[in-house]
């Protein structure tokens, strides 16, 4: 079931969050949290690293309550920010909580977004903040989440991972910043937990004024009328919307269960798109075994679906929070 943030009284409220903070023992709090889950039948996933917590719950308005009450009486969590939605039915099949290195992957382990992050611009600010020409802006996000949105002027680094940002930004160091006096750099992502790692990391190679958008993309859109945005395009998201647009409006693309690629109505007159199993874009990319894969599970779906069951094979796109969990 979508996700629809226009449904304040829905019965199933959805919470995603992040907050990046030291955890001495981050192992011994997954067994609690994954008890407190359980007993409140929440379902949705969390990621628990020595860096932080990032995940989306989904559960009644006085279960979300009670998990969020515990989750700010974690180390740093006090003032964690939420973003909440609604949906009308279950979104997620089961709860996970996961032991992971890093609660967004850039496999840069030196970093410390807690400490080091960039300077957050609220979205009234962003506007004059990327229209200044001694400003250079970066989009951070993967390829495909690029190619259907984006702000004016921004970079696209044509990275298929977040992990691939620090190599990019390496070899593109010298052409972004010249010599001399470095220009601001502007960064950006979905929500903003992209941003909080890349900012500390350019931080740490020594760029001095790093900024983000706070909140991210979904923040902007949210508060920005359309008519004074720079941001053109539709905005990719890691659940069953696929993209939104000025005001958080769900968009028109649907997305390849292949390979998680947006798909717009004209991709999906290509000779090569077979729902949920490719697109022009994968076509090449996954074998004639994948595919069969696909299709088989495509069938159960259906056959599913027709009895008003859930697929318990189905792996849901709402899984991930605002900037996805893991680009492993």
């Amino acid at each position: 079931m979508p996700i629809d943030p226009s449904v304040p009284n829905a019965p199933i409220r959805v919470a995603a969050l992040y907050q990046f903070t030291r955890f001495d023992d981050h192992e011994a709090l997954q067994a609690p949290l994954q008890a407190l889950f359980d007993e409140q039948g929440i379902r949705g996933i969390m990621l628990l690293a020595a860096e932080g917590i990032n995940g989306t719950i989904a559960g009644t308005p006085e279960a979300i309550d009670a998990a969020l009450e515990h989750i700010r009486g974690l180390p740093g969590c006090a003032d964690i920010a939420v973003k909440f939605s609604g949906a009308q039915k279950m979104p997620f099949l089961r709860m996970k909580v996961r032991l992971k290195n890093e609660i967004v992957t850039m496999g840069q382990p030196d970093i410390d977004p807690a400490r080091h992050a960039g300077t957050y611009v609220d979205p009234a600010d962003w506007n004059d903040l990327i229209a200044d020409p001694d400003t250079i802006v970066i989009d951070t996000r993967n390829d495909y989440e690029v190619a259907i949105g984006q702000f004016d002027g921004a970079i696209d680094p044509k990275t298929p991972s977040f992990r691939d940002f620090p190599e990019w930004f390496r070899a593109e160091r010298e052409r972004l910043l010249g010599e001399g006096k470095q220009p601001k750099v502007a960064m950006y992502c979905t929500g903003g937990i992209r941003c909080e790692k890349s900012t500390a990391f350019l931080a740490k190679e020594g760029v001095d004024e790093v900024y983000h958008l706070k909140g991210g993309i979904l923040k902007y859109l949210e508060e920005i009328p359309e008519e004074l945005s720079m941001w053109r395009g539709e905005c990719f998201v890691f659940d069953q919307r696929v993209s939104v647009g000025h005001g958080l409006k769900q968009g028109p693309y649907s997305l390849c269960r292949a390979c998680r690629r947006p798909l717009s109505e004209e991709d999906k007159a290509s000779e090569y798109y077979e729902e949920g199993v490719s697109c022009a874009a994968c076509i090449t990319e996954k074998t004639e075994q994948q595919r069969a894969s696909y299709r088989e599970r495509q069938k159960q779906e259906k056959l599913a679906a027709s009895r008003g069951e859930a697929h318990l094979g189905k792996k849901l796109a709402t899984s991930a929070g605002p900037d996805g969990f893991d680009d492993e």
